[in-house]
Order: structure tokens, then sequence, then C-alpha cells
């Protein structure tokens, strides 16, 4: 029945997606009819979410790439637009925890990752697949956020303000696209989940008392399905 696949004939990429919250969510969209384009450096992860999706009954296609490489992301938006000439979702997870420290002795080198992948690198995939977002008639886009980016806690500085800046270009974007185009964009805050970056944050918490990241997977399925209106934020 089409409520079993309501996302037949739609084209998904999700980036960060061989581990934690980015993995659940290509195996979600993959369950719901999607073809999922998964990204991450490692290409064995990637593998291994790609062999899931496909044994769940879904298709996916993996696309190794490092996101802060120079025309990475320009060179997959090409490969996508040669194979499906549109994007249909567009899910931005991939980010980087810098070490967690007082602003006065933040480390600049992963200050510099984190501005790279978390705040420019997105900037560039908005930029590089506007046009195919729109060229699907209905192209949704999802960020991944926290709550340090709108309410600032000490000692994490550094990521917070690169999740403020990433709010704050994926609001822009979708006030800018509103008017002219049938995308939106949705911004969405999964809270605590059991992901790697979670444990590197609090090593001495246990892992099952925080949510499995399957569930902001199934939370974004969700909200693509009721659909959401233009520069909304949810949590998850």
């Amino acid at each position: 029945m089409a409520t079993e696949k309501p996302f037949a004939g739609r084209v998904a990429l999700v980036t960060g997606a061989s581990r934690g919250i980015g993995a659940a969510t290509a195996k979600a969209l993959g369950a719901a009819g999607a073809h999922v384009v998964v990204t991450a450096r490692k290409a064995n992860d990637l593998e291994e979410v790609e062999e899931a999706i496909h044994q769940a009954g879904g298709t996916a296609t993996i696309a190794p790439m490092d996101l802060t490489e120079s025309d990475s992301i320009a060179r997959l938006a090409t490969a996508v637009t040669e194979r499906w000439d549109k994007l249909d979702i567009l899910v931005i997870n991939a980010a980087i925890l810098p070490q967690l420290a007082p602003v006065t002795q933040i480390e600049l080198k992963s200050f510099n990752q984190a501005l790279t992948l978390n705040v420019l690198a997105t900037q560039v995939l908005l930029a590089s697949f506007d046009p195919l977002l729109k060229r699907s008639g209905h192209g949704r886009v999802i960020g991944l956020t926290s709550s340090v980016g709108a309410e600032p806690r000490a000692y994490w500085g550094a990521y917070g303000a690169t999740k403020a800046a990433f709010d704050t270009l994926l609001s822009c974007y979708a006030q800018e696209i509103e008017r002219i185009s049938e995308t939106r964009v949705a911004i969405l805050d999964p809270g605590a989940t059991r992901t790697q970056m979670r444990a590197r944050a609090y090593p001495g918490e246990d892992p099952q008392t925080v949510k499995d990241p399957g569930a902001v997977g199934e939370r974004i399925v969700q909200l693509l399905t009721a659909d959401f209106p233009t520069n909304s934020k949810h949590r998850a």
C-alpha cells in the first residue's frame, strides 16, 4: 500500500550517514520507500548501512567523501543530477564536536574543523542542491541541530557557535525560498541520543539512559510524512 512506502520514487541524501542518527535516518527513509544516497568519510561503514537498507527491502547508493574537501559537494551534486536530475529530501546531519573548553582556551585547529564542516559545508550543500530541490517540486531539507546553539552553555562555546551559525543559515535559506519554490526547511533538535558524539561529551553517562538513534530517524520520517511549514523548528 502507498501508506507503507510514502516516499516511493523519491531521492534522499543523508550526510554523516555512516553511524548514529545519520545511519538510522537513512535506514528509516529507505524503509519508507526513498532511494537513499548515503555519504560519510568511511566507505566500509557506509556499505554496512547500504546493506541494511537493502536487506530491509530498500535501495541505496553510497557516496564516500569528505564534505570539507574542495569541490567534493559539487561533484556529488553533479552525480545526483546526472542520475536522477532532482533531489527530494536533504538531511544535513554531518557534524564535528570540537574539544569542550572555556572560550579562552578553545583549540583553534579543532574549532576551525568544526566551522568548516558544521557551517561552511552546510552553505555549500544548500547552494549546490538548491536547484535539484526546486526541480523536485516538493523539496524538503532537515538540519540536525543542538540546543547549545540557541542556549549557550559553559565549555560548549565552540560547538554552540557552529550550531548557532548553522541554524541561522537554514532559517535564512528557508525565508529566501519560501515564496519562490515549494522547498521547505525544518530544523530538528534530536536531544539526548545514544551516539559516539554524545559518548565523547558525556563519558560517564550510561548510554542506556538516552534514546536510540532509531527514534530520531523515525521522527524525521514522521515529520516528512506529515509535512511541515517552512522555517520550522522541532524536537525529537
